[in-house]
């Protein structure tokens, strides 16, 4: 079945989440600029889910064996580096 160019979805929000987006003047275009910042800091391996499928847990595991997660000198964040680069 082809998807429509544009659906309406909708979801529940409590009533602190209303009160905080209250005051915006158009929260649709609010809410879609969120969605769409969330994703793209989404995890690329898991698209934000979270957990890892037994395939995606093995491509992982492979990919670690040369790519320990270490701490950024910089930043202090986890951060993947590549053991084969000097």
């Amino acid at each position: 079945m082809p998807r429509k160019k544009t659906e309406t979805i909708s979801f529940k929000a409590d009533t602190a989440l209303l009160d905080a987006i209250e005051g915006i003047a158009n929260r649709s275009e609010f809410i879609r600029g969120a969605i769409l910042a969330a994703l793209e800091s989404a995890c690329p391996l898991c698209s934000g889910t979270g957990t890892l499928t037994p395939d995606q847990k093995r491509h992982w595991n492979e990919f670690a064996e040369d790519h320990p997660i270490r701490t950024c000198g910089h930043c202090h964040e986890p951060r993947i580096y590549c053991a084969r680069k000097p």
